[in-house]
């Protein structure tokens, strides 16, 4: 019967031929394991059980005559998939474009129409419908509305909203270090809807300068809360549709001195909150009674270090820490407590507590299949610089590989939303990305029919992994990359890559190098990229967070301990040693820079956090503690503290619009050089962002200003 009304949804067109799919167009509906992807502003629609048809749910025509103009950047589906939202026009907000948008379809008509016409334009955010298809909700300009798809009545949920309250999103420290963004959720019976309120009237504004584009300069204020400031006060409010009448829920604790990191609704008269403790180690989940605020503790969890809500290496957004099983009756937790990530199955009574992956390996949940009752993680029990899907059971609490041995390196997967079909890409230091649509079930391949073709990576360089053992008795693994005329018996420069902290990992079994350093390569250089402790690799608790209260510190330690090993190999050349960070990688290469001069000789530091002090509160308090818990240490970590200990040549970049590392890391980095009468070159881009691509010639100018740095005070070529 589903079957048949799919086919009747999707009847608007259809051909037969086997069509060529864009794999990495591929998005997935809702309930399903079909999917679409946009042909020219036509929607198009394939289940995965046919793929030799394709169903043209939307076509440019139909958008045209409704008046839509854009391009279509994302759909948001009705559960029945009978009704669709194109989002377009989208402006960024702080990281990503989250502001936009947003028109309305009706499939089985085509007829569509712009929602929010009354409102600024590009402004709606996080546009959903209710469970009975009759409102749409989206947030504009700090306020939630609610619209009737019919009427085209907009109604106002919340009033208040200026910039510095905040209803349906969040402000910047929550979007940028929680992965938190859309702020709103539709109960289950459509008739209510739980956001998020975050006061930041106490916060501060970090004020930025915009000299360039008017006469006199512009200020440009950003709430950023630094470390040892408060958080902004932050509740959760359940506003009823229809009387417009607002519940709070009374969770313990102060509400400007703790993180509600995740909220999802249980049932339509109960939701589910996941609330972080200001250091970040203490996390407790609630069942929160939707009419009387009533917050039931479910389960808690403390930790000597930090506890993550969500999967830093995998950067995922938006995601909820829990998985619902067994008819809602409990929920699948990720935890590292017991010197391994591994998975749980929990009762919502909290009563039970029940480990399911019982593996001496940690284990990253992805996906779980209520039907077959298959959990699917990633792990790499042999090695750290690789992904691999497993599978386990709740059932038979078994656990196997899914990713067959010839897909041999890191393996990513973009599961259906009914976990029974995903996007495989398979890749490795000798084998370029290659992609394919796979059944979970034996990882059967769907589509493409064609024999996987394993291609060498387009690249004029060579790669390798190494490991090396630290006089520490540290082992870290690492990559090199080397020109492809190397020639074992003289000697290159070497140029190292770092970022070392908690939030990304760069010694990856993957097929391409930092895209700054691999344009030197095949002038005469050996890159090298080495993942320190602390790094969110696959080895272990012990390895993830002996870095807590030691960012800065054990981190640089590691990579110089390590270069001194790589510094013993006959190929290199030790007088020409240069490195290279961004944020916190640029922080690292100060700190490597100023510590350890004997070692590296030429660096650039981009974006750099020169002080933990200046760094947000949520980023730097997870991993370093408050700043008056941990005064000594954060001295040691900042760049500043060792500056004075300059040698080699320096170049520091940054942009005067970054709202993540702010400019004035810069310019309290340059005072201390300065001081000491240490020389250093500076490159500062005017209003250019943490990224520093904006604007005409921003990229290649970066680039060949890098380049230029390098071949002068680090000359290529092999001796």
């Amino acid at each position: 019967m589903r079957k048949y009304l799919l086919f009747l949804l999707f009847i608007c067109t259809s051909v037969f031929a086997q069509q060529s799919i864009d794999l990495n167009d591929l998005k997935w509906l809702p309930n399903s394991h079909s999917f679409w992807v946009s042909k020219d502003n036509n929607v198009v629609v394939y289940d995965v059980d046919k793929l030799d048809k394709q169903n043209t749910i939307l076509s440019k025509a139909q958008l045209d005559a409704a008046g839509f103009a854009g391009k279509i950047e994302q759909l948001v589906w009705n559960d029945s998939k009978t009704k669709v939202l194109i989002y377009t026009n989208s402006k960024k907000v702080w990281r990503d474009n989250t502001r936009g948008d947003y028109w309305y379809f009706d499939l089985a008509t085509g007829k569509g129409k712009q929602l929010g016409k009354n409102l600024d334009a590009s402004s709606l955010m996080f546009a959903k419908f209710s469970s009975d298809n009759e409102n749409v909700a989206y947030v504009s300009k700090h306020n939630i509305y609610v619209e009737n798809v019919n009427t085209g009545k907009i109604t106002p949920l919340t009033t208040d909203g200026t910039d510095k309250i905040i209803n349906g999103t969040f402000d910047w420290v929550y979007e940028e270090e929680l992965a938190a963004r859309d702020g709103f959720r539709w109960s289950p019976d459509g008739k209510s809807i739980a956001f998020w309120r975050v006061d930041a009237t106490s916060t501060k504004f970090h004020f930025m300068i915009n000299n360039t584009d008017s006469l006199y300069p512009v200020i440009v204020p950003v709430e950023y809360p630094k470390a040892g400031e408060k958080p902004s006060s932050v509740k959760i409010g359940i506003v009823n549709i229809e009387s417009l009448q607002t519940n709070w829920l009374n969770i313990p604790g102060e509400p400007d001195n703790n993180y509600l990191a995740r909220m999802k609704w249980i049932s339509s008269e109960s939701i589910m909150v996941v609330q972080l403790n200001r250091n970040q180690n203490q996390v407790t989940m609630y069942d929160c009674n939707a009419k009387s605020g009533e917050a039931r503790v479910i389960y808690k969890e403390e930790s000597a270090a930090w506890i993550d809500v969500f999967d830093t290496s995998a950067g995922e957004y938006d995601t909820f820490p829990c998985q619902f099983v067994d008819n809602g009756k409990a929920f699948l937790w990720s935890s590292d407590a017991d010197g391994w990530m591994h998975i749980y199955k929990i009762s919502l009574d909290g009563k039970s507590k029940e480990l399911i992956t019982k593996t001496n390996f940690d284990a990253y949940f992805k996906a779980y299949n209520e039907k077959t009752k298959t959990i699917y993680f990633i792990a790499s029990p042999e090695d750290a610089t690789q992904h691999y899907l497993y599978e386990t059971n709740l059932s038979s609490k078994k656990t196997k590989r899914v990713t067959p041995a010839i897909f041999d390196g890191t393996n990513r997967y973009v599961f259906s939303t009914d976990a029974a079909y995903a996007k495989h890409t398979n890749s490795s230091i000798s084998r370029d990305n290659n992609q394919r649509l796979i059944a979970l079930s034996g990882h059967q391949k769907i589509y493409p029919k064609e024999v996987d073709v394993f291609a060498a990576p387009k690249r004029n360089y060579s790669m390798e992994k190494f490991k090396v053992k630290t006089a520490d008795g540290v082992e870290i693994d690492g990559v090199m990359a080397k020109p492809l005329d190397f020639d074992p018996s003289k000697k290159y420069p070497v140029f190292f890559f770092v970022y070392g902290e908690p939030m990304a990992s760069v010694a990856n079994d993957r097929p391409y190098f930092n895209p700054f350093i691999s344009q030197l390569i095949p002038k005469g250089y050996i890159g090298i990229a080495m993942d320190n402790r602390g790094t969110p690799v696959m080895k272990g608790t012990q390895w993830r967070k002996s870095i807590y209260k030691n960012i800065g510190i054990i981190n640089t330690r590691d990579q110089a301990m390590a270069a001194k090993e790589v510094l013993k190999w006959n190929f290199i050349d030790s007088d020409r040693v240069a490195i290279h960070g961004w944020s916190g990688g640029g922080a690292v290469t100060l700190n490597l820079m100023f510590q350890y001069p004997e070692i590296y000789k030429t660096g650039i530091a981009i974006a750099a956090v020169t002080d933990q002090h200046f760094y947000d509160n949520i980023y730097t308090e997870r991993y370093m503690g408050l700043p008056d818990e941990n005064q000594a240490a954060y001295a040691q970590a900042s760049p500043v503290t060792h500056a004075k200990n300059l040698k080699g040549n320096l170049l520091y970049i940054h942009g005067t619009g970054d709202d993540n590392v702010h400019y004035k890391n810069a310019e309290v980095l340059i005072n201390e050089l300065v001081k000491y009468d240490k020389m250093f070159d500076l490159m500062i881009y005017p209003n250019r962002s943490h990224s520093i691509n904006e604007g005409d010639g921003t990229t290649k100018h970066l680039v060949d200003t890098f380049v230029r740095y390098i071949e002068k005070n680090c000359p290529p070529g092999a001796k």
